[in-house]
């Protein structure tokens, strides 16, 4: 891939177009999710132990919402919302845009450009099976571009 003004454009490589890249090649698997009814305290608890800013909001096995921490900051904290009383449900961005795990990393990059987000599950028979970020696609794109040595650095706990 080389680096365009407005993304990536491929080289002319027949075999690179073969075999393109997919979501499931770099998402990270098995997200950490919550039921919508988990106080937001709890779900930042988990964030911290997990080493991660989101977690994917389910009620059962469907997909609800996404929390990040800047939402927990934002809606909650800033809020004066009681984070040990109110929940993902109270909090979490619903009707959140997914992906298959069939879906081209250049495909997943457009949405998230035109959408104006970090973070895309990953859904599979509408259960959540993955997380891509901004970070995946760097490092996958872009491996020697700053986000993506942030994204591959060991955590600073």
């Amino acid at each position: 891939m080389t680096p365009t003004a407005g993304g990536y454009s491929r080289l002319d490589d027949p075999e690179e177009d073969a075999m393109e890249t997919t979501v499931r090649d770099v998402m990270t698997r098995q997200p950490v999710t919550c039921e919508v009814s988990t106080t937001i305290e709890a779900a930042a608890r988990l964030m911290r132990d997990h080493d991660i800013g989101d977690v994917l909001v389910c009620d059962g096995e469907t997909l609800r919402g996404i929390v990040t921490d800047r939402d927990i900051v934002v809606r909650c904290i800033a809020g004066g919302v009681d984070p040990s009383r109110s929940t993902l449900g109270d909090v979490c961005t619903g009707g959140v845009l997914a992906v298959g795990p069939d879906t081209t990393t250049d495909d997943a990059a457009r949405t998230m450009r035109e959408s104006a987000i970090r973070r895309l599950p990953v859904v599979e028979g509408g259960r959540a099976i993955g997380i891509v970020s901004l970070g995946d696609l760097a490092v996958e794109h872009d491996p020697d571009s700053v986000l993506a040595d942030i994204s591959a650095a060991e955590p600073n706990l």
